[in-house]
């Protein structure tokens, strides 16, 4: 009998219930917090992988230090320490449980975790290993590991109360506006605290001490009358983790105890897995870099392994100079800057009562006489005493209009907002680190594009420690060092392919050069999600570097052209020094043979002097008396034995030395 079956129709209402459903349950809208959308997508803030992760932790931190000394006019002195451990190493320090049998002995259970130890910490490089079949199979460079950072600095310290906040939620930062920075989404430090999260899922720990009434920025000062430093009272202790999906701090402890020490300043701990292998010379390369942008702050890390001591390296790099660059200064936007959600944005926040009020206040290069121009412009529907809350959609898109497209009321924006590290820091950085044989430094006058100001700084030189033969390009925006992509960058195309190095006397190919480029701007026209190179597309800021480095050519050109001429006359007295033995054996040689002559002509074997021998200008007695004289004096010597071989190098030598 066949199996009953069910009604069709039921059936199909169910299963497209259940797939509308699901249809729906599929389509629900959802939104995401800062801290997950960064967390989902950590490539957008260069944490690529586990070594780039590394690398930019690292970066992220120290560059955070730097800035917290800047802002209080401090010389920076920034400690690094990195800590590798392995993983077995990592659980034991966590506590996380391996899954090991309870019912082993501790014996056997410490000599099982030995062993996993020592498996562990078989060198990273292993080029192969042995799969069941006996085949080779290559391994990874590196290995994936864990590392305990410590960055310490003797900057300005956080506030107890504003700690969580500063480094528990993401995009919330002091650096927004229009100002040269280091830094701008208020990622930096939060970032390494995910990335933290989620590779070991330990909280970063914070050790910092705060002067009241001293904050970034120039908000008070580190120095006393007396010339001493302030020192805070107490010292924070901070042990800070983030909920992803609230965006919002979590505090695990958060206590102050006297500053016994005498410090102030911060130091930050983080917990991260990465690979040093594969990174550690891109993290020793920043740190050069760094050395030459900021000569006027000491660096120093200490890396250590602790399952291999000798891997352990130190890299110190002294101040060499005193000299800060001054802070930068907040400004106001250019109006070729604006947009119509910047111009809507600026009207909601403005303290002006009328519309001429807003435009002299709220934007930069505006006097009164320029304003009453632009309403001009914009139109009958425009108004000087009508309120900035008072235009609608149509009329800021006018008023955009009429700012970006008015060029001949606007001076460009100055330059003055801008701290530019200067050529004499710039020079002193690279001989610090790079020990070049000749340099020259060179900035070129300020510029700017679309409303934002920048200055080109630049460097040339030859020869130095490890160096290569070609050009060797180093570029830095907002004093931080670009080390990825740099093929693209308009300082690489225009040393590459705008440049005549022949010139300058340079010879490309086979001269070892060294190319320097810092730019600063309020706003740097980065590439890209990494911010990694800035293009060449930006007419004014590829002129400007051009314009730098040929400077820096012409002032080596002077150079080379006076290294040139010493190094041909050097090479000429080297020849004739080589030929002068040879030389003065052949000038005695004829000597001696003048010699037997002379002597034959006294025992009557008279001969006849060439007429090749005869000197110019004079009668023939008195060319005769003249060759006897010299002859006579020439016999007297080499008879007295003055005149030798020897003699005659001696006096080549002196002539060589005389004249060359």
């Amino acid at each position: 009998m066949p199996p009953s079956r069910k009604s069709s129709s039921g059936g199909s209402s169910k299963s497209k219930k259940s797939s509308s459903s699901k249809n729906k349950k599929d389509e629900i809208q959802q939104s995401k917090s800062p801290a997950e959308f960064f967390a989902e997508n950590q490539s957008i803030a260069g944490f690529d992988n586990a070594g780039k992760s590394l690398y930019t932790t690292l970066r992220e931190l120290i560059e955070n230090s730097l800035d917290a000394c800047e802002s209080v006019n401090v010389l920076p002195d920034i400690g690094v320490t990195i800590e590798e451990m392995t993983q077995v190493q990592f659980n034991k320090m966590r506590g996380v449980p391996t899954g090991t049998s309870p019912a082993k002995t501790k014996k056997k259970a410490s000599a099982d975790d030995d062993e996993e130890e020592k498996a562990a910490e078989l060198p990273a490089a292993a080029a192969s290993a042995k799969d069941k079949k006996g085949k080779a199979t290559k391994k990874r460079a590196g290995g994936e590991a864990y590392f305990l950072i410590t960055v310490r600095d003797n900057g300005c310290g956080m506030a107890h109360e504003a700690i969580p906040d500063l480094l528990g939620r993401v995009l919330s930062g002091s650096k927004y506006g229009v100002r040269q920075t280091r830094g701008k989404f208020g990622l930096g430090a939060k970032m390494a605290l995910i990335w933290s999260k989620k590779s070991t899922g330990v909280p970063i720990r914070i050790k910092t001490s705060h002067v009241k009434g001293v904050r970034g920025g120039g908000g008070g000062n580190l120095i006393t009358e007396e010339g001493e430093r302030k020192i805070g009272p107490k010292i924070s202790s901070c042990v800070l983790d983030i909920d992803i999906y609230k965006n919002c701090p979590r505090v695990i402890e958060h206590n102050q105890h006297s500053n016994t020490e005498k410090w102030i300043g911060t130091e930050m701990q983080v917990l991260v897995a990465g690979n040093w292998t594969t990174y550690k010379s891109r993290v020793v390369q920043y740190l050069q870099q760094l050395a030459i942008i900021t000569p006027y702050a000491r660096l120093e890390m200490a890396y250590s392994n602790r399952s291999d001591e000798k891997k352990g390296m130190n890299l110190r790099f002294e101040r060499r100079s005193e000299q800060m660059p001054a802070q930068a200064k907040e400004v106001k936007h250019h109006p070729s800057s604006v947009n119509n959600l910047l111009v809507q944005q600026l009207l909601e926040r403005t303290n002006a009562k009328n519309l001429s009020k807003f435009l002299t206040s709220d934007l930069s290069g505006i006097s009164t006489s320029v304003a009453k121009k632009l309403l001009d412009r914009l139109g009958s529907s425009f108004d000087a005493d009508m309120g900035p809350d008072e235009l609608d959609d149509k009329q800021t898109t006018r008023l955009v209009q009429v700012l970006r497209s008015t060029n001949d009321l606007f001076k460009n924006p100055d330059g003055g907002c801008l701290s530019p590290l200067g050529e004499y820091n710039l020079n002193l950085g690279i001989q610090k680190v790079v020990e070049p044989d000749i340099i020259a430094t060179a900035r070129d006058k300020p510029g700017a594009y679309d409303g934002h100001p920048f200055i080109v700084e630049a460097a040339v030189c030859l020869g130095g420690k490890d160096a290569k033969e070609g050009i060797s390009v180093v570029r830095f925006a907002n004093r931080i060092p670009l080390l990825f992509e740099g093929g693209a960058d308009v300082a690489t195309r225009v040393a590459n392919s705008k440049i005549k190095w022949s010139s300058y006397k340079i010879d490309h190919k086979k001269d070892k050069i060294g190319v320097f480029v810092s730019i600063v701007s309020t706003k740097i026209p980065f590439k890209g999600t990494g911010k990694e190179y800035i293009g060449d597309d930006i007419t004014e800021i590829q002129l400007s570097v051009k314009r730098a480095l040929q400077s820096c050519c012409q002032q080596l050109r002077a150079h080379l052209a006076k290294r040139n001429a010493l190094r041909d006359v050097k090479e000429r007295k080297s020849r004739l020094l080589k030929y002068i033995p040879d030389v003065s054996r052949s000038v005695f040689g004829i000597l001696e043979g003048m010699q037997k002559r002379k002597l034959e002509e006294v025992e009557g074997l008279e001969r006849i002097a060439s007429p090749r021998k005869r000197v110019a200008g004079l009668s023939p007695k008195k060319r005769l008396k003249s060759i006897e004289s010299q002859v006579s004096t020439i016999m007297d010597g080499l008879s007295k034995g003055e005149i030798t071989a020897d003699s005659i190098k001696r006096n080549l030598v002196e002539a060589v030395e005389a004249h060359t």
